[in-house]
């Protein structure tokens, strides 16, 4: 069962300043007038297409005559092999007045950072980061909110060429030694609290234990953001951050260029089946990638002010402060999305005159629900651009989208992963956009969909694949000095092909519908169906707030077939009596197949998801399946696994 494909797009590009987008510019540059040409030329000429994009997005460093070593390995390809450059120097080009960051925290706190003020306390960090003595290839670790001070920190670590790795603060302290005890980072920068809807959470006690069990640390800087000089004398070889010694006012940073691909951030897998990987993404791939993300897909322009909801413990954080080097200004938020209101995240778009907003499918299938019209309550006349990801965007989050935000709208729904830092499929300023789908696959990306035989298919559901190398893959997987977990990883399922884990279909606009990860589909009878297929369909109706699907095996002590079981978190006041099921079961079968429809449905309390917001329908099928969860320490409420556990409705 596949998404019915629309014909009439949902919204097409204004043709009377579609040529103003700097994609319609760089086509022209390139000499292509249609999309599908120019992501055939980026795919096939690479050593001509990045460098263009070198030039045309005005990347600061040395590119060098080599474009592409060994460009037929996967893994094993090396983009720019005589480049020297720097990321942060690239951020940090602008020294003036115009606006480099403003920050929200919920409701209580307000700032403001202007380019020249952001390049003086890079200076003044990265003075203390010499003095502590970090230098090339060493680790720092944020354990911080989306702070100014975040940003601050991870640019003065990598303007030395040191490595940044960062978590939020709502990790646990086993979950934080999980990832950080990996990288043996010598300075830690942590917060002494935050505030989540309202409520202040002290991170003080638990900053002491992950210090007192990591001796990699040579000194802890401590944030203060719920008090101005925050108690530290507990956490060993602390320092407060505004006890930093101060910097002359025209402090610059300095900026060690350094070879395309050397480390620059350590991201990690979410770990929910075992301890998480530690991803190693480099300076020009990253920076290559997000100015081509940015500047091209996103049309980000200079002076523009760019919004996403994210944690510091999610790639989008990096895919965020990246913008910096498109000129625009970052709008920052930490907190919860619906504090002091559930319209938060639309007043700040309209205080700031946000241009590109940036959220979760989950975000925007919670504020459909609770029924909010921010069209019409708010002014959001600067906002040309909304981008959704973590999870696939139902097409009903897209008329909401269209219906209560904003008719005139680019609404890119884009997939990749904190495996590339980036995304494979995303939105496009110069293409339409259709209903239930991804807008286009990523220039330099050559993406498409296997079926089992490892063939390409349109229309038909299959494997989302990568079949050529492209910058922003990872160096590698830290302590993997083989590689031998990294082939693993993405290259064993087909040949020198990339192999990303997503159940999708290419459809016939060229865009992307994503099903879901292809661990979590289910197969009941032999036949592959993707989770989001169903939670499209059950969360419609105004009784289920959120839902998660599993295949257990089914008889019991049999793995040759699967009966699919859908759980159910119910809105306040509402009961799953026998009409609820039936509506429930009738929706999905209307709308799908036979096949779709769960033998049995079962209420829970709550449904249990990582800290980035995805659920983890592994997770819960290991609990039902009485076998261990590894890791629960990734989850961002591990309580929920035990709504799931015993449960009486699925043993017959």
């Amino acid at each position: 069962m596949s998404y019915a494909i629309d014909t009439t797009p949902l919204w097409s590009p204004n043709p009377a300043t579609v040529g103003d987008t700097r994609m319609a510019q760089f086509m022209q540059a390139t000499g292509y007038g249609r999309y599908a040409d120019l992501w055939q030329w980026s795919v096939d000429r690479p050593e001509e297409f990045w460098p263009q994009v070198w030039r045309f997005c005005g990347a600061i460093g040395e590119r060098g005559e080599t474009v592409l070593e060994d460009g037929g390995r996967m893994p094993g390809a090396r983009w720019f092999p005589q480049a020297r450059l720097n990321y942060a120097e690239n951020l940090l080009r602008h020294d003036d007045d115009g606006e480099a960051l403003v920050f929200w925290g919920e409701d209580k706190v307000k700032r403001r950072m202007s380019r020249r003020e952001l390049r003086r306390e890079v200076a003044r960090f990265q003075r203390f980061l010499v003095d502590a003595g970090v230098g090339e290839g060493d680790r720092v670790a944020g354990y911080l909110p989306n702070l100014p001070e975040t940003l601050v920190a991870m640019l003065a670590t990598t303007a030395l060429g040191a490595i940044w790795s960062s978590a939020s603060p709502d990790f646990g302290v086993q979950g934080v030694l999980d990832r950080f005890g990996q990288i043996e980072p010598k300075v830690l920068v942590c917060v002494d609290g935050y505030w989540y809807n309202g409520k202040p959470v002290d991170c003080l006690a638990k900053n002491a234990d992950v210090v007192a069990q990591m001796p990699s640390l040579l000194k802890t800087v401590v944030v203060p953001y719920l008090a101005e000089a925050p108690e530290i004398g507990g956490i060993a070889n602390a320092v407060n951050w505004s006890a930093l010694a101060v910097t002359d006012a025209d402090a610059a940073p300095a900026f060690r260029r350094v070879a395309f691909d050397h480390p620059l951030f350590i991201m990690f897998s979410s770990g929910t089946t075992g301890v998480p990987k530690c991803i190693v993404h480099c300076h020009g791939g990253v920076l290559l990638q997000h100015l081509k993300e940015h500047v091209l897909h996103s049309d980000v322009r200079s002076g523009d002010r760019l919004f996403y909801f994210t944690t510091c413990g999610w790639m989008m954080w990096n895919w965020l402060v990246s913008g910096l080097a498109a000129g625009a200004t970052l709008l920052l938020y930490d907190g919860s999305p619906f504090a002091a209101g559930s319209t938060v995240l639309f007043d700040y778009a309209e205080a700031e005159r946000m241009t590109h907003f940036g959220t979760s499918a989950k975000f925007i299938d919670a504020a459909a629900k609770a029924g909010l019209t921010p069209g019409k309550t708010h002014d959001l006349a600067a906002l040309r651009a909304m981008f959704s990801t973590g999870s696939p965007l139902s097409p009903e989050g897209f008329d909401w989208v269209y219906r209560e935000v904003k008719a005139d709208l680019l609404l890119a729904s884009i997939s990749g992963g904190t495996d590339i830092i980036s995304c494979f499929v995303l939105g496009n300023p110069v293409l339409p956009v259709y209903r239930g789908e991804i807008q286009c696959r990523g220039l330099g990306m050559a993406v498409e969909v296997f079926d089992e035989e490892g063939r390409p298919v349109r229309g038909e559901k299959g494997e989302l694949v990568c079949v050529r190398p492209f910058p922003v893959m990872p160096v590698g997987f830290w302590n993997d000095a083989d590689g031998s977990k990294y082939r693993a990883a993405y290259f064993e399922r087909f040949d020198n092909v990339w192999c990303h884990g997503d159940f999708s279909e290419l459809t016939a606009h060229d865009g992307m519908i994503i099903y879901g990860r292809s661990d979590a589909t289910l197969n009941p009878g032999g036949v592959r169906i993707g989770t989001a297929e169903i939670y499209r369909q059950v969360e419609q109706l105004p009784e289920v707030l959120e839902s998660l699907v599993i295949g257990q095996d089914w008889p019991p002590g049999r793995n040759d077939d699967v009966r699919v079981v859908l759980f159910v978190k119910l809105a306040e006041g509402a009961v799953l009596d026998t009409a609820l099921v039936a509506r429930i079961k009738q929706q999905i079968r209307a709308n799908t197949t036979p096949r779709h429809v769960p033998a049995k449905v079962v209420q829970v309390a709550d449904i249990p998801r990582t800290k980035s917001g995805k659920i983890v329908e592994l997770a819960v099928r290991n609990v039902v399946h009485e076998r261990p969860v590894k890791n629960v320490e990734a989850l961002a409420n591990p309580e929920a696994l035990d709504c799931f556990r015993a449960r009486p409705e699925l043993a017959d």
